[in-house]
C-alpha cells in the first residue's frame, strides 16, 4: 500500500487499509490488481478524475484537424475568376487544410475536357511553391478533380 504522500506502508489487510484512508478522509484506491499482493493507495479519488479530465481538456485544446476544403470551377472560368479562387485555395493551404480543386464540365463541356486539364495545371503551377499534389487529376464523371496538401515546413 502506497500513502497519500507516496511512501509505502507495506502489506496489510483490506479492513486494516480502509480504516487508515478514512482517518486521513481520502479514498482507497486500487492501483495495479494483477500485481500480488494487489497495490493499492490511499487518494482523493473526486480530485483524481478531475485533473485528468483537465489534462484530457487541454491535450484536445491543443491538437488541430486538418479539413478538406473545396473551390469548384468550371472549363471557362475567366482569368478574374480563376485568381480568385486560387487566392483562396492559396489562403487554405497556408491555414494548414488540403485543398480540393474541381472543375465540373455542364453539357456539352464533356467533348472538350482538356480546358478542364489546362485549368487544373494552371492551379498546380501557381501553388506549387506552397502544394503537394496528393494525387493525379482524376477524372470522375462530370467532374475533374485534384488534391492538395500544404508543404511542410522546414
Amino acid at each position: 500500500m502506497v500513502s497519500a504522500a507516496g511512501e509505502q506502508l507495506g502489506v496489510m489487510p483490506i479492513a486494516q487499509a480502509l480504516e487508515t484512508a478514512r482517518q486521513q478522509e481520502f479514498d482507497l484506491v486500487e492501483v495495479a490488481p494483477d500485481a500480488s499482493p494487489p497495490v493499492c493507495r490511499i487518494m482523493d479519488f473526486g480530485k483524481y478524475k478531475y485533473t485528468q479530465a483537465r489534462r484530457l481538456k487541454e491535450a484536445r485544446k491543443k491538437q488541430t484537424t486538418i479539413q478538406v476544403k473545396e473551390v469548384k470551377m468550371g472549363p471557362k472560368t475567366e482569368k478574374h475568376d480563376f485568381d480568385f479562387k486560387l487566392k483562396h485555395v492559396r489562403r487554405f493551404l497556408e491555414e494548414g487544410h488540403k485543398a480540393k480543386v474541381t472543375v465540373r464540365f455542364k453539357g456539352r463541356e464533356m467533348a472538350h475536357t482538356e480546358l478542364g486539364w489546362k485549368m487544373l495545371n494552371k492551379m498546380l503551377e501557381a501553388t506549387q511553391d506552397i502544394a503537394n499534389p496528393e494525387n493525379n487529376p482524376r477524372l470522375e464523371g462530370r467532374m475533374l478533380h485534384i488534391i492538395l496538401s500544404p508543404k511542410a515546413h522546414n
